[in-house]
């Protein structure tokens, strides 16, 4: 994969604010929010290159799917960690 290109921004702080903010409500960096704002604009005025790659994702990887045939690990309040309740039909 080729680097990302790097750029220097200079912003109004209230405005780096909001925009931070705003990044917060969407689980994502300021850096990111500003790419999907970027590339969002570009998009709607038809500008977007078709050979412009998908934003990286961050975070977490997926969980592993289990192996066929294996069963799932018993968790908190699954019937095979509790009693049998004698006091409800």
């Amino acid at each position: 994969m080729t680097e990302r290109k790097q750029v220097l921004l200079r912003l109004d702080p209230a405005v780096y604010d909001a925009l931070a903010r705003w990044a917060s409500d969407e689980l994502r960096s300021a850096n990111a929010q500003i790419e999907f704002l970027l590339r969002r604009a570009l998009a709607e005025g038809g500008r977007l290159p078709g050979d412009a790659r998908p934003i990286p994702r961050r975070g977490r990887p997926p969980k592993a799917q289990e192996p066929p045939g294996k069963p799932p690990l018993a968790g908190p309040g699954d019937a095979s960690d509790s009693a049998p309740d004698d006091h409800h039909p």
